[in-house]
């Protein structure tokens, strides 16, 4: 039964160049970095037609949906990115000025909330989702948002899922030097208590993607899934 307090009961993380969960906590005790490249994961278990359309983005969250898995059937996706899918947004400024026209299909992968919704499809899942942009790259406002939804009681878990992809060449001069690494990590957020779950109010909130997980991590408790 809910007892008022939110409870962090999963965790999944994809990013290139760390595998598994060990990898993951020598990440966050900063013995290990993150692949600044655009790889994606490899999503084998998906149809090869439906991902050889995906970007790194739409990939490493269809990857970390797939780790939160099983959801309740009316769970909700909060899809959080400060940055979106900014390699096909490129492509498509590219075409608009060479071409002066666009693809239909290109457009329809480049929005924001495209890789939320291949996400959903590729697992036919119903709850629905809401994609967020919050302003002042605030991670923090992006949680309000998913706690929110379960206190007003509609539904007893929702998942929050963060993802940001490797920044294309030509857009890193709007980012400090290194740029921010591509990253992506869910957390399933429940009302009720189970095995292993963490309380939401002892972890540090910290408003920058990668703190928050780092929190998560050395707190101790809770594991990326594997």
């Amino acid at each position: 039964m809910s007892d008022g307090e939110i409870y962090l009961a999963r965790l999944s993380a994809w990013a290139p160049g760390i595998a598994g969960s060990a990898e993951w906590d020598e990440w966050a005790l900063g013995k290990r970095s993150i692949a600044r490249e655009s790889k994606g994961p490899e999503l084998a278990y998906t149809d090869p037609m439906f991902r050889r359309r995906l970007s790194q983005i739409a990939k490493m969250t269809v990857q970390v949906v797939h780790d939160l898995l099983p959801l309740r059937e009316d769970a909700k996706i909060f899809f959080l990115s400060l940055r979106g899918e900014l390699s096909r947004q490129y492509q498509i400024n590219k075409m608009m000025i060479e071409e002066g026209e666009l693809s239909p299909a290109a457009f329809s992968l480049s929005v924001f909330n495209a890789p939320v919704a291949l996400a959903t499809m590729a697992f036919a899942l119903k709850g629905g989702y809401v994609a967020l942009h919050p302003g002042n790259n605030s991670f923090i406002a992006g949680l309000k948002a998913a706690e929110a939804a379960l206190l007003c009681g509609t539904t007893e878990e929702v998942a929050l899922v963060y993802v940001d992809e490797n920044v294309p060449p030509e857009y890193r001069c709007f980012f400090p030097d290194p740029p921010p690494a591509p990253l992506a990590f869910g957390v399933l957020l429940s009302r009720n208590h189970r095995p292993l779950s963490v309380p939401l109010s002892l972890v540090k909130k910290e408003d920058n993607p990668p703190d928050f997980l780092k929190q998560l991590l050395l707190c101790g408790d809770i594991h990326v899934a594997p």
